[in-house]
Order: structure tokens, then C-alpha cells, then sequence
């Protein structure tokens, strides 16, 4: 049967963050012949994770050396299977539908090799705030995502987090990208470049909010690592870019 990949890693989880994490997973309803693996990748081996999961056979659990974000994604996505594979951090909440729809847009458009969705983000109060500047429902074309990056000082026009990709194309592309955050970044700008993509407009995902979240820290922000992760996020693209017609001239 086809197969999707939820990767996910894991890193000092908070409990009820987790559990609701794991109910928006088992909630989902995927189109008639599909079934879903969720790859959670440990950052370290401290064993939280399984700790806090009830048993569930779809749930396969992996712990590392620690290393980060990045490279937590990428042993995930080395333990996955799914021919597509879709993000999903460990506090976060996947909306009712989300993949069906994630799905349905992958296989019925074979030129399309990426979807991401709207996103609300959730508040510490149980409210959500939304944005207003989300791109119509449907195709982006390649090039789209990167130029409005750079014209909008580094603001993506969708939201990296809520990525559904094809296993060959992330793969093809390296994976996360392996920057101390941003990752997410890292690897959208780069297969918004090399193919299409689409955007639900209806929400996909609960963008938790919270003070531990890692993009919460001042860290992230540091001003000389900001300016180190974007301009070699930049460079990539660009280099892309340029080489895509000499690489398309060889086949």
C-alpha cells in the first residue's frame, strides 16, 4: 500500500505537547488505500519520548547521538518509507484532513512535488492568531517562494513547518539542511526552486506557541548566526538557479 511518512524529532519533549501531537496523528483520515507511518527520531538517548507514547503500531521510535535539529530530521527520514514524506515538529498539531488533502494534491498533479498549508499559531491561552497575507489556494511556480523571500527581508510567503514532499525530491535535495534552525527553510527554498508546489488554504497546522520552543530563544535571532544561516540558505539557492538549466541540458 502507499505510504506517508510523518517525520517528527524529539528533543526534551513536554508531555501534554506530545500526547496532543500524537492524537492530531491518529485523528487523521487518509484517502481509501493509504496507510501512515510517524518517525519519531530522538534527539540523544534519554528515552523520553517512548515514555510519554502509548503503545501504537504506527508510532516507530529512533534515538541518536545528539546533534540537533537538522540532523535529527534527516536519521528520521533514513528510517522512513513513506513515498511521501510530510514534517511535523513534537509540539505542534496537525488539523482534521490535512493530509488526506496533503495526499490528494500530490497524486492527482505528478508535476507538483510539494504542498504546504495555512497555519495558525496557538497561543499559551488556548487561542490561535492567523496572518493575512497567505497566497491564494492552489499551484506556486517555481521561483515563486525564493523571490518573495528575498523582496520580503527573508519572510517566506508559506509557512516551512507544514511541508508534505516527495521522498525523492527531499532526498534529491540533501534533506533538512544543516543549519543550527532554519532547516525547514533550508530545504523548501531549494525544491520551490527545482518544482511546483501548492498551497491549502485551508489551515493544516496549530503552530504552538510556547517559551521553550526553540525559535523562541534569543539564540535564533543572534544576529551574526541570523546573517550566517540566510546568506548560505541564499547561496544555495542561487547556485541552484544557476545550475538547473546546465544540469536539465545533460539528461
Amino acid at each position: 500500500m502507499p505510504l506517508l511518512s510523518i517525520i517528527t524529532p524529539s528533543y526534551k519533549p513536554v508531555r501534554e505537547h506530545l500526547l496532543a501531537a500524537h492524537a492530531s496523528v491518529r485523528a487523521q483520515e487518509l484517502p481509501e488505500g493509504w496507510e501512515l507511518e510517524w518517525v519519531i527520531q530522538e534527539d540523544g538517548h534519554a528515552g523520553e519520548t517512548a515514555a510519554i507514547l502509548p503503545a501504537d503500531p504506527r508510532v516507530k521510535i529512533g534515538s541518536g547521538r545528539r546533534g540537533g535539529v537538522a540532523l535529527t530530521r534527516n536519521l528520521a527520514l533514513a528510517r522512513s518509507s513513506g513515498e511521501l514524506v510530510k514534517n511535523l515538529d513534537a509540539d505542534d498539531i496537525l488539523t482534521p484532513g490535512v493530509l488526506a488533502r496533503d495526499i490528494e494534491v500530490l497524486t492527482a498533479d505528478l508535476e507538483i512535488q510539494w504542498s504546504t498549508s495555512r497555519v495558525l499559531d496557538l497561543l499559551p491561552d488556548g487561542s490561535t492568531a492567523g496572518f493575512d497575507d497567505d497566497p491564494p489556494t492552489g499551484r506556486i511556480k517555481p521561483g515563486f517562494v525564493y523571490d518573495y523571500w528575498r523582496e520580503h527581508g527573508y519572510r517566506l510567503p508559506v509557512h516551512p513547518t507544514t511541508i508534505c514532499i516527495r521522498r525523492e525530491l527531499v532526498v534529491a535535495l540533501g534533506g533538512w539542511m544543516g543549519v543550527p534552525g532554519s532547516d525547514d527553510t533550508g530545504l523548501l527554498i531549494p525544491a520551490s526552486l527545482v518544482s511546483h508546489g501548492y498551497f491549502h488554504g485551508e489551515t493544516g497546522l496549530l503552530y504552538r506557541k510556547w517559551p521553550g520552543q526553540e525559535t523562541a530563544g534569543d539564540g535564533h535571532y543572534a544576529a551574526e548566526e541570523w546573517r550566517l544561516r540566510m546568506g548560505l540558505i541564499e547561496a544555495r539557492a542561487e547556485a541552484i538557479r544557476r545550475m538547473r538549466p546546465r544540469v536539465q541540458g545533460l539528461r
